[in-house]
């Protein structure tokens, strides 16, 4: 091991708990062990899910939240200890790799639940609500500390009135549910959270709670709730059972819908540093005996789920300011970097490092960094693409349900939380398999039907893999998509596929092989409007093939339109975007957090958009738009086209053409298929390997 990480593998303590070293897996959605809304409230296949990092040296997991009390019907779930004896044998496996186990429990979401369209006439006052309210728990999980609070998805809700009653039976059930854990073999609990808008957070922020009772007012009483439920457990568990906060040092809040982006200098309405610094004592007083730090709320939800735009150790330097006060044990989480993590614990500013989504994108993160592995880490780039896919539109709603959406996994591993559902075992019959293309479609498909043992041809026109991907990865907040890249090409040379650079591949026949496999991907789009040649792709931009000047305009307010904008203020350029409907980064399937954080730092930054605008020319002296209130011309120096891909059709005849015998089975992959996103391009790829290997 690097001597520097050595301070990341040193024995600490929670309470009386000792864990073997500093990593501690956070809890993460998708990644629970018990959870209502499956038939059993034991979600199958977790084992697999936590046998692939058991085994990896992380030191503590704290699996995904465990709600107190179901959706439908009024079940508490401490009073079913059935569910608890089911998952026994996965604490007691992860027990064997001498790793310790943190139950999280959570008192629910308040203002921030999210509402699945399915729910939304139920719980909107009305006919609706009041018949279904024996049913479907919506006083339970639909209130908040004020009453008729705004619903952060969906401000058209107004949340119910969490009720004095209500909070002894939640601090009741607090207690209880630890028993269950304690019983079930856990090492201790968490509690879900004074952290990120939760409910509990909710009633610790005054901009939240106007309460005029024991739970409003004061410090104090706006904590009272979590306190009351460290005691209750206690109380029901031992004073020497190990509880945990799951805590947000500062809010990072402007207002309702409002984050505040990094350096910029606001008005907290949350919880500032100099009130976080005395609830950090309320609460250690109380009787937490961890905190488990970092920043935020559903109101600036991209502190608390940092995206690609957030700084590495995002948190770092807020979590260290406020283990000044307390003596108890303090997590990081929020894009961490071991050697910053083992730094900070070196010196005794943290206590241990969170690590989250990385550990999604390789179960053998940890092991690597012990092993002086790190370049062959397949890193987290921080999409949130298949680990947390809700949309949102910054107080418009979500797009999406979320009853109905797979959460946990990765873009970049398909594997992840899919244990059950694939294989990894030698192909049933390995074949000779030609792929061309060399793009993140290619790579992908190449690497992973190598390592089941098949033939591989890898044919690249060009002299670079990654496709249209260097592009993408070129902006300067991108270098842990860069890092994917030479993961990838690393990845290529070592699996024992055979790669062809500057090889145009045309007669597929004469390849020699059982089955060909096209990954030519796409090519940027262009707009029929007088001047288009006046403007530049975003990949020609990106890839430094244009220079542009300091006043541009950007067709397009899509993700890459709009990412392009951000990376264009951050050369100190003048960028303005121009988009057709009427909201920016607007598409399916990227997160709230990644979308909200983009908009907010082109906020920072006094980007102009103009939205619901089309495009009636490019001139010499900028881009001329239409929109409801007339036409207006926008100056420019420079002018690039973001408006989308369209598949790479060189082998597009083959897609319906039937295969005389003898010849090569043919299939599509990625973008020259359909134009999707790194998440289809990879699944495709993956998936396809998996039909290839064990279903001809």
């Amino acid at each position: 091991m690097d001597p520097k990480y050595a301070p990341l593998f040193t024995p600490w303590k929670i309470g009386n708990v000792e864990i073997k070293n500093r990593i501690v897996m956070l809890p993460m959605e998708g990644t629970n062990m018990i959870q209502w809304e499956a038939k059993t409230g034991y979600v199958n296949g977790i084992d697999r899910f936590y046998a692939d990092r058991k085994d990896n040296n992380v030191g503590l997991f704290i699996p995904g939240l465990i709600p107190l009390i179901s959706i439908i019907g009024k079940k508490w779930v401490y009073k079913h200890p059935e569910v608890f004896d089911k998952v026994k044998p996965v604490i007691n496996d992860i027990h064997k790799s001498g790793a310790k186990v943190f139950f999280q429990i959570s008192a629910g979401s308040g203002r921030s639940m999210l509402l699945p369209p399915m729910l939304r006439p139920f719980v909107r006052k009305g006919f609706l609500k009041k018949i279904s309210s024996p049913f479907i728990m919506t006083k339970w999980w639909w209130s908040a500390p004020d009453p008729d609070e705004p619903n952060v998805w969906d401000p058209d809700v107004a949340m119910d009135h969490f009720t004095e009653k209500m909070i002894n039976e939640f601090v009741y059930a607090f207690g209880q549910t630890a028993l269950r854990c304690k019983e079930a073999g856990c090492d201790g609990v968490e509690i879900h959270a004074v952290h990120e808008g939760y409910l509990l957070d909710q009633f610790a922020m005054r901009y939240t709670n106007h309460r005029s009772d024991a739970y409003g007012g004061s410090l104090e009483n706006r904590l009272r709730f979590a306190c009351d439920i460290v005691k209750e457990i206690k109380k029901a568990c031992g004073e020497d059972y190990p509880v945990s906060l799951r805590y947000s040092v500062r809010s990072m809040t402007r207002g309702f819908n409002q984050g505040a982006v990094p350096g910029e200098e606001f008005a907290e309405v949350g919880r500032t540093m100099e009130e976080s610094e005395q609830a950090i004592k309320l609460l250690e007083e109380a009787g937490y005996d961890m905190f488990n730090c970092d920043n935020g709320t559903y109101d600036a939800w991209f502190w608390a789920h940092p995206p690609v735009y957030a700084p590495l150790n995002m948190n770092l330097s807020y979590v260290e300011h406020i283990k000044r006060f307390t003596t108890r044990p303090v997590v990081c989480a929020g894009r961490m970097q071991p050697l910053a993590a083992a730094e900070s614990i070196s010196a005794g500013r943290i206590d241990a490092m969170g690590v989250g989504r990385q550990l999604l994108c390789d179960p053998e993160y940890v092991t690597k960094i012990m092993e002086g592995r790190l370049e062959d880490v397949r890193p987290c780039i921080a999409c949130h693409g298949a680990c947390l896919p809700f949309n949102g539109l910054n107080g418009r709603g979500t797009d999406i349900d979320p009853m109905h959406v797979e959460m946990g996994r990765c873009v970049l591993n398909p594997w992840t939380n899919n244990e059950t559902k694939y294989k990894k075992t030698p192909a049933d019959k390995p074949k000779k398999i030609a792929v061309i293309g060399g793009g993140i479609g290619g790579m992908e498909t190449a690497i992973q039907a190598a390592a089941r043992g098949h033939k591989v041809d890898l044919y690249e026109r060009s002299d670079r893999l990654g496709g249209v991907f260097n592009a993408a990865a070129a902006m300067s907040f991108k270098e842990k998509d860069r890092e994917l890249l030479e993961w990838y090409r690393r990845k290529l040379g070592e699996c024992g596929a055979v790669v062809h650079m500057n090889t145009e591949t045309t007669d597929i026949d004469g390849l020699g092989a059982d089955i060909v496999v096209i990954a030519t991907g796409a090519h940027a789009r262009t707009l029929r409007v007088p001047g288009a040649e006046r403007a530049v792709s975003a990949a020609d931009f990106l890839d430094g093939r244009a220079e542009v000047g300091d006043s541009v305009v950007i067709i397009g307010g899509g993700l890459t339109g709009c990412e392009i904008a951000y990376e264009l203020a951050l050369r100190g350029k003048r960028p303005a975007i121009v988009e057709m409907t009427e909201h920016l980064v607007g598409a399916r399937g990227i997160c709230m957090a990644n979308s909200s954080m983009l908009r907010e730092l082109l906020r920072y930054h006094n980007v102009p958009a103009y939205l619901s605008a089309t495009v009636d020319s490019i001139t010499e002296d900028g881009v001329v738009i239409k929109t409801a209130e007339g036409v207006k011309t926008i100056p420019a120096d420079s002018v690039i086209l973001s408006v989308g891909y369209a598949p790479d059709e060189r082998f597009a005849a083959l897609k319906d053409k039937k295969r005389k015998k003898g010849s090569p089975e043919v299939y599509f992959v990625g973008d020259c298929d359909r134009v999707g996103s790194l998440k289809t391009v990879i699944k495709q790829a993956y998936e396809l390997v998996q039909d290839i290997s064990y279903k001809h």
